[in-house]
């Protein structure tokens, strides 16, 4: 991973602005749970209307604000995210085009096919989503410990417990599922392969009346990727 990040030096500006801006969303979020016990502690224990629609406008600013920062952090990480594929695609269509004969053969081109198009594209949706999370994750998570403890320390207490035990899970799960994604992608290139075989073999196909047969292996090999991708997607949607 830490190879690939000197791509991200051209967007530099970006990749700080867009975890900047998250960061700032998450902040305004935190005041969310404030705002709200102020009302119930003063504006309805006191019946004081006034106030009530005051603090009802606070809360709306600061939704407001937040959906800036939300959107602004958006535009910058798909800015970098997609320099960033983009970048990394020319670079590695030149390093293909550098091969010997040999060495295609030895890797394979529906392999060099499938970096090129779906890896380089779960590249980027991952350097999206860093810049998203990276900084708005661990300090909405710590901020909201942070905040509950100011609200009520009994209740609080229930993070102290939850967030260790969660981020064991979310960490087993992550390291439970990272080998079943590296068959998945053996999946995919074994379906790539059969689809530019039948496409480049299709007279030769027909003229041995083999079609029955390539339909049949194919979807074979397609119902194994389905079957592979939802059994992983069933993991990871566990966390």
């Amino acid at each position: 991973m830490f190879k690939i990040t000197h791509y991200l030096k051209e967007y530099k500006k970006e990749s700080i602005i867009a975890p900047f801006f998250k960061m700032l969303e998450a902040g305004f979020e935190l005041f969310v749970p404030l705002v709200m016990a102020a009302i119930v502690d003063k504006g309805i224990r006191e019946e004081d209307s006034g106030y009530i629609i005051k603090m009802g406008i606070v809360l709306f600013v600061l939704g407001i604000i937040g959906l800036i920062c939300s959107v602004t952090a958006q535009y910058f990480a798909a800015k970098a995210s997609v320099g960033f594929g983009k970048s990394v695609r020319k670079d590695l269509f030149t390093h293909i085009n550098s091969f010997s004969y040999t060495e295609l053969d030895k890797a394979g081109t529906s392999t060099l096919i499938t970096r090129m198009t779906n890896d380089i594209n779960q590249m980027q949706s991952g350097v999206n989503m860093f810049l998203r999370l990276f900084l708005r994750s661990p300090f909405i998570v710590i901020g909201a410990m942070i905040m509950a403890f100011t609200v009520d320390v009994k209740a609080a207490l229930v993070f102290v417990v939850a967030i260790p035990l969660l981020s064991i899970v979310v960490f087993g799960i992550m390291l439970y599922s990272i080998p079943l994604y590296q068959k998945v992608q053996k999946a995919v290139d074994h379906v790539l392969l059969m689809t530019r075989e039948n496409l480049a073999g299709a007279r030769v196909i027909r003229a041995f009346c083999r079609q029955e047969d390539e339909k049949k292996d194919y979807e074979e090999g397609s119902d194994n990727l389905k079957n592979m991708q939802m059994f992983v997607g069933k993991i990871s949607a566990a966390m």
